[in-house]
């Protein structure tokens, strides 16, 4: 019994000290720092060793000007634990009061503490880096890196350079670092990225690239092209980035895993030319199964993206010759599954694609490829107006292959089924689990579809101009553009001024885009620019008005202020890193 009284005594204890602390917390964050004071000094009586209670009751006394308790404070807490940190604060303490010669003489004293005791660097340069003292902190890592060759602070002293604004050493003790610990590299790699999107008007990118092709030139070790590589890759120059794969491939053969991954990167950007050049490269130099597949697949696909109905008959051929050459097995399963993609909607063959999906699935494969099936099987039957059967494989899929980036595409394809047929309400539930998918293109797509049907309910009770612009999405869905073109133009014409106006306009824009009708596009995404410019497309007309001008047609005169823009006035926009980087390039910020 008595242990029970105790037990709830301890806890009576711990919850009334928690709450302290939270009152405590809640007044300082308020700014309210008399009445936090009085609350962190009776915290720290309780525990007088609590060093962050301390710190706290600190920074209250100089936030009140209180400078002569502080001092007090900390020389008695000095006197009493020797920390070589608290000279650190002695120091602040007379620099908040101007007295700069004082609070020198105490920094000094902290880094000569170091050179006593090199263990105490990591307390005092946190201290200093606290304080923004950033020289001082740099110090402190380089004297205790000076007497104890074994201790490494390249990583924290990389940083210290980059907020110092000295780039150049940045890059080189990061790089240093790197390649003597590997460990470490992803992890630098993230660091630089920042920076690399980061760097405002600066040259960082450019004395990146300068110093990693210096390293590639000197050394001779393929660490550096592959760092090489991975800088052009974040540059999304791919060829240049190829060009370092291959001299990494040509020296060590072993796998061209690393290639066959560049091109997936490449086809993703749409750098159509880099892609079947990479991808060539492939097929010239392996004879491994699962590599020839694939970089064939990859092939096969950029070929049906572009086809017209002209090639439809040579690509069919190709496909069945491919087959024939590998033969019908689960190492081919994505060719397969692009045959029967392609006879159903290019072909509009559905029953064949069905054909072609019930022998695969007949095959001895894995989980996820049943998966991969079971999708292309619900797509087909949503191309055939089958919304229930489609919805009843997605779901499987889901069940199947819980909390996986499979399931969730699956999630997001059984919600545009809903909407599709025009349940509205069950879709844009669907759509709102959706938007923090882990996935970005998931959470992406959801947030366009959840927008959509939210602002258009909105605005229209009846739905009715959403379920007309659902129909050109489906007909978009089937491959039936020049009928979705109608059904948009209809939309315009039956809704103009109405919340759905935009958002046609920048489906016709995208439909123009694919048929290659770019001067088409362009007058859509112009309409929205013109009179939808407070909106939420107007980014997007922007952007996709700016990827015409310079892919499409070679005018990066006119591209250029549409993507300077967005940099200065959509900064929240998925497009501004993307169009901060080639407004860049077409300014000529950078010599890549």
């Amino acid at each position: 019994m008595k242990i029970f009284f105790l037990y709830i005594t301890l806890s009576f204890s711990l919850f009334a000290f928690s709450q302290n602390e939270q009152l405590a917390q809640y007044y300082y964050d308020k700014g309210d720092f008399e009445k936090a004071k009085i609350s962190y000094e009776e915290l720290l009586a309780s525990v007088p060793q609590n060093y962050q209670y301390f710190l706290r009751t600190i920074d209250c006394y100089q936030q009140l000007s209180q400078f002569d308790f502080a001092g007090k404070a900390i020389q008695q807490r000095f006197d009493k634990y020797k920390q070589g940190a608290l000279l650190v604060e002695l120091g602040y303490n007379f620099q908040l009061q101007k007295e700069d010669a004082k609070a020198k003489d105490y920094y000094d004293q902290a880094l000569e503490r170091i050179q006593k005791n090199p263990n105490e660097v990591y307390a005092i340069s946190n201290s200093f880096e606290k304080k923004v003292l950033l020289e001082y902190a740099l110090k402190s890592y380089q004297t205790a890196a000076q007497l104890v060759p074994n201790y490494n602070f390249n990583y924290q002293i990389g940083l210290l350079y980059g907020q110092l604004g000295n780039a150049e050493m940045m890059i080189s003790t990061f790089l240093d670092e790197a390649f003597n610990s590997p460990q470490h590299s992803i992890l630098i790699q993230s660091q630089l990225s920042r920076f690399m999107s980061n760097d405002g008007e600066s040259n960082f990118n450019e004395l990146l690239r300068k110093a990693l092709i210096l390293r590639v030139q000197k050394s001779q070790d393929l660490f550096w092209n592959r760092y090489l590589s991975w800088f052009y890759v974040q540059q999304r120059e791919f060829s240049k980035a190829f060009i370092q794969e291959k001299a990494i491939y040509k020296r060590n053969s072993e796998s061209l895993s690393n290639i066959i991954n560049l091109a997936q990167l490449t086809i993703e950007d749409d750098d159509e030319e880099t892609a079947k050049e990479i991808l060539g490269f492939v097929l010239e130099n392996t004879k491994d199964l699962e590599l020839l597949i694939q970089a064939n697949s990859y092939l096969m696909e950029l070929k049906i993206k572009k086809a017209t109905e002209k090639e439809y008959s040579g690509i069919l051929a190709e496909l069945d010759s491919l087959l024939k050459q590998y033969e019908i097995s689960p190492f081919t399963l994505s060719l397969q599954l692009i045959q029967a993609h392609f006879v159903t909607f290019n072909l509009k063959k559905p029953e064949e694609g069905k054909t072609i999906i019930k022998k695969a699935l007949d095959l001895q494969l894995n989980d996820y490829q049943v998966a991969q099936v079971k999708m292309e099987l619900a797509d087909i039957l949503l191309f055939e107006e089958k919304f229930n059967q489609a919805l009843l494989y997605y779901s499987q899929i889901q069940m199947d292959l819980k909390n996986d980036v499979v399931a969730h595409e699956a999630s997001l394809k059984a919600a545009k089924t809903s909407y599709f047929k025009t349940d509205f309400e069950w879709a844009l539930k669907q759509f709102k689990e959706l938007k923090s998918a882990n996935t970005q293109l998931i959470a992406n797509d959801a947030l366009e579809y959840f927008l959509l049907i939210n602002d258009n309910t909105v605005a229209d009770s009846t739905q009715t101009a959403l379920a007309a612009f659902a129909k050109g999405d489906y007909l978009l869905y089937q491959n039936r553009n020049q009928e979705a073109i109608a059904q948009f133009q209809m939309i315009l014409k039956k809704h103009k001024g109405e919340e759905i106006e935009a958002v046609t306009l920048l489906r016709l824009g995208k439909i123009y885009e694919k048929t290659a009708d770019y001067n088409l596009a362009l007058s859509q995404y112009q309409e929205i620019i013109d009179h939808h410019s407070d909106g939420i497309y107007i980014d997007e007309a922007l952007y996709f008005s700016a990827e015409i001008y310079n892919k499409k047609l070679a005018m990066p005169d006119k591209a250029k202020p549409l993507y300077e823009k967005i940099i200065f006035s959509h900064e929240d926009s998925i497009y501004f890193v993307d169009a901060r980087i080639k407004f860049r390039e077409l300014r000529g910020d950078k010599n890549l």
